[in-house]
């Protein structure tokens, strides 16, 4: 059967001589693999489809299972900047894991493809790519089911004082005063962070503005977000490794 879908590449492996095999986000069909034939060769007319980041429309023959093989393409967005910045390529292909480990394969993804490409063009618009990552860490967190309560105490349910938060990712979000002997190593966290966590929670990436975030603030939000996503997805990335050794080395 053929098939005519809307994608983005999440990532591109060698399959035999000049052939290649990608995994497309797509909009209406999930998340699916197509061999692209000829792909690596010289002069391949398909070259440019199977770069990580390509938005592009995918056509391509598959039967019931297993891989689809690509008739034909069109670049809609190349996104070739974010693959000629070092920094930019890392952010958006931890963007691109993330989903990949997160999203299992034919699984109905208009979501996830809108969040994706929300991600990719803001990175190419040069955003700020820590808060660009810290909502979509947020829309994943949620999408997954995993989304942490961040308006009331996540044990009791009472309001608390901002000043007076804890922040818990093993028990999923806010703890008050009378709750947070459940979990004593739970860190502070700012009211300015806090309130920022609010607006991610209920901001849709492909609406994020220019945000201007001072680099203590953004600091503490990566550490709170980051603690989230090890403590409630226990992914291990390549991509978050690489982006690590650039935070070290301040690149």
């Amino acid at each position: 059967m053929l098939h005519r879908v809307e994608g983005i590449v999440l990532r591109s492996m060698d399959y035999g001589e000049g052939n290649a095999i990608i995994t497309l986000c797509t909009e209406n069909a999930g998340k699916i693999g197509v061999l692209v034939r000829g792909a690596k060769k010289a002069k391949s007319r398909h070259s440019a489809l199977i770069q990580p980041f390509t938005l592009g429309q995918y056509v391509f023959f598959r039967g019931n299972s297993g891989l689809g093989t690509l008739n034909a393409g069109e670049i809609i967005v190349s996104h070739h900047g974010l693959r000629e910045d070092l920094t930019k390529a890392a952010y958006a292909s931890y963007a691109c894991e993330l989903l990949d480990r997160v999203l299992h394969e034919e699984e109905s993804g208009p979501f996830w493809f809108r969040q994706l490409s929300a991600c990719l063009t803001a990175l190419d618009e040069d955003k700020e790519p820590d808060i660009i990552l810290n909502v979509y860490e947020m829309k994943i967190l949620q999408a997954a089911g995993y989304g942490p309560e961040l308006e009331n105490c996540v044990l009791c349910g009472a309001q608390e004082k901002d000043e007076d938060v804890r922040i818990s990712a093993g028990l999923g979000g806010m703890l008050c005063r009378r709750c947070r002997h459940n979990d004593p190593a739970a860190p502070a966290v700012s009211p300015k962070a806090l309130k920022l966590l609010r607006l991610f929670a209920k901001l849709d990436l492909t609406r994020l503005g220019s945000v201007d975030v001072k680099k203590e603030t953004r600091d503490e939000l990566k550490a709170i977000m980051r603690s989230f996503m090890d403590v409630q997805l226990g992914l291990k990335l390549k991509s978050r490794n690489f982006l690590d050794q650039l935070d070290k080395y301040g690149v």
